[in-house]
């Protein structure tokens, strides 16, 4: 009879600590609040930066997308209204002089036109979280890509100061312009004009 007992309390005992040992067990997290780490977006070189430190509202954004590297679908679906309206600013507003170039102008349309779908996510009901991520990717893409033609301008702008070409050289072959700097030109021309008015 003890055995009986002792059978049944150690049987009683064991059943117990196996349901508190699956009431302990971690649920699985829903896909879209499993944070991911995006690749970091391009940035504007830091010999540059006095370029655009006037720049607002592309500043903005860089610091907006920071959020961004480590983010859940969750919260950059929250977030993508907010990253709209920044990148909504930067097409409308007046860009600084040296950067008005068709060229950005494109990138930063493709900018727009990323954040757009992002910030159509919102509206989806049944999207998934592998669709979410892969928007931010491009988003973030986009603005690197922003970033790098920032960085592509002020290199070019630098090159052409540095370059320091006697216009005498040139004489009046047109094909040949290209290969001096536009400061090397202006200052040819100012001689000249100052001359004829000596």
């Amino acid at each position: 009879m003890k055995y009986i007992y002792l059978l049944l309390l150690s049987i009683f005992v064991i059943s117990c600590g196996n349901k508190q040992e699956k009431e302990s067990e971690e649920k699985p997290k829903p896909l879209m609040s499993l944070v991911k780490t995006h690749s970091t977006t391009e940035n504007v070189n830091h010999p540059f930066l006095k370029d655009v430190e006037n720049w607002t509202e592309l500043k903005a954004i860089d610091s907006f997308f920071v959020k961004f590297r480590k983010i859940s679908p969750n919260e950059a679906l929250s977030n993508a209204i907010e990253l709209k309206d920044l990148i909504k600013r930067l097409k409308d507003s007046v860009k600084p002089k040296k950067f008005r170039m068709l060229s950005l102008e494109a990138r930063i349309n493709i900018l727009y036109s990323e954040v757009l779908r992002l910030a159509d996510l919102t509206e989806i009901g049944a999207i998934k979280a592998e669709e979410v991520n892969t928007q931010v990717d491009k988003t973030m893409s986009a603005f690197s890509d922003v970033n790098t033609k920032i960085n592509t301008i002020l290199t070019k702008n630098n090159f052409e100061n540095e370059i320091d070409i006697d216009v005498k050289f040139i004489g009046l072959d047109t094909t040949r312009i290209d290969s001096i700097s536009k400061r090397a030109i202006d200052l040819r021309l100012k001689e000249q004009v100052k001359y004829r008015n000596d």
